[in-house]
């Protein structure tokens, strides 16, 4: 299979369902955006402080792509069998961040991004995370997009912050609190 078809060289490109629409457009800059987050997400997997959670974050990307097909397919003309969200992939997030939040030292205050590599690249993982949120909600004001996909992002946008201070704490990294110049 060749990776290149040279279909795309005039700047077009095909949703699921064989439209053709430009690669500017909303729909892939959502898309493509999710894509981003999910190598982000592969990067925080690959940090030694997460190898117990590598399973948990590989069932994170799993649920990216299949935001990304749905995101990938026109609404009105595909006719492809895509996997699909369910309740429990959110209810996931929220207990995973109940569970890391037991240990964590309760949240007084905004906490500036970084303090480690590794949380630093989560904190890139949770910014990423909002923007394809806030594209996937423009998107749905002029398409169809399932709400559990904007809730999904909202949820695993939280989840990202969380985790980034569990591996702050695991590695014993003080978090940084912004204090507001006034």
């Amino acid at each position: 299979m060749k990776i290149y078809t040279k279909t795309g060289d005039k700047g077009l490109t095909s949703l699921i369902g064989g439209t053709r629409v430009p690669k500017s457009s909303l729909r892939i800059e959502c898309y493509g955006t999710v894509d981003e987050l999910n190598a982000h997400i592969g990067l925080v997997r690959d940090q030694g402080v997460n190898t117990a959670r590598r399973p948990l974050l590989k069932e994170i990307q799993d649920r990216l792509f299949t935001i990304g097909s749905a995101l990938a397919a026109d609404p009105e003309k595909s006719k492809m069998k895509l996997p699909d969200l369910h309740a429990a992939d959110v209810t996931l997030l929220e207990e995973e961040m109940d569970r890391l939040n037991l240990d964590l030292p309760e949240l007084r205050a905004f906490i500036l991004p970084g303090g480690h590599p590794a949380v630093s690249h989560a904190h890139v993982a949770r910014c990423v995370c909002r923007r394809a949120e806030r594209l996937a909600i423009h998107l749905g004001e002029e398409s169809f997009v399932a709400e559990l996909v904007v809730v999904y992002l909202n949820r695993l946008s939280d989840f990202l912050f969380v985790l980034s201070r569990a591996m702050a704490h695991e590695l014993g990294v003080e978090e940084v609190t912004w204090q507001a110049r006034l």
